[in-house]
């Protein structure tokens, strides 16, 4: 088990027995990262996943609004998406790479044509402008000197999370989210496979802006193509590929 997975463990534990309620706190990510014995970025990549799936909200600083609160009760539905979460982890990795390019070369396609109607009908659209300001400030931080292998994949994966919310369909932005453990452990797997993984990293972020940009442009095909590309492109570089491709 992946050290955030027991994170995800203890909350839902601590949610379904009552020892976590609506609007509570939950504890920092030092007294959590010291009760469970695991490092900091697991924890806030647990966060971030009970984030996604609508569990806590999340503000920074250090004033008694910040770190993260209870806003949702348990629920069988959450329970459910938790569940499948931490299921994923198992799953083999050639289904994973399918079902994400279904799932993301569809849901670029299906944003950019949001963007295409944005610009044919002038149409406001600030929840689907700010909504691509999130994924593209996940780039800037997959920028930043220094990102190890891990701090860079754990963004990389919520960047593709991202994406895949922007066409609108809450499902396919809860399955996205499940599956977040699962991309970001198979491509943090396939790292040492890599002949170069500084020339790999400069490469990702190319075919990341490229995909944003055909998105913002309202380039459906080419944004469903980019996508699927950027994937599967990956698993080869990694010598991850299955046969049957």
């Amino acid at each position: 088990m992946k050290n955030y997975e027991l994170v995800l463990q203890q909350v839902e534990a601590d949610l379904a027995a009552g020892r976590l309620r609506l609007g509570g706190r939950l504890p920092g990510e030092r007294a959590l990262a010291e009760q469970l014995g695991i490092s900091r970025p697991s924890v806030r990549e647990a966060v971030r996943v009970l984030e996604a799936l609508g569990v806590v909200r999340t503000a920074t600083g250090s004033g008694p609004e910040a770190g993260a609160v209870i806003v949702a009760e348990p629920s069988a539905p959450l329970t459910a998406l938790l569940r499948l979460h931490l299921a994923t982890s198992h799953l083999p990795m050639h289904d994973i790479v399918q079902t994400r390019v279904l799932l993301e070369s569809w849901s670029a396609q299906e944003a950019a044509g949001l963007f295409a109607e944005k610009a044919r009908h002038e149409v406001a659209g600030e929840d689907l402008v700010a909504k691509l300001a999130v994924a593209e400030e996940l780039l800037e931080r997959m920028d930043g000197e220094g990102l190890s292998p891990e701090e860079f994949h754990l963004l990389d994966a919520e960047f593709h999370v991202a994406l895949a919310g922007l066409a609108g369909n809450v499902l396919i932005a809860a399955v996205m989210g499940s599956l977040r453990s699962a991309i970001h452990g198979y491509v943090l797997a396939a790292v040492p496979n890599l002949p170069n993984w500084d020339a790999t990293a400069i490469g990702l972020r190319t075919e990341h802006r490229a995909i944003v940009a055909a998105i913002r442009d309202g380039q459906g095909d080419d944004a469903a193509r980019l996508v699927t590309e950027h994937i599967e492109g990956f698993y080869r570089a990694a010598r991850l590929s299955s046969p049957t491709w």
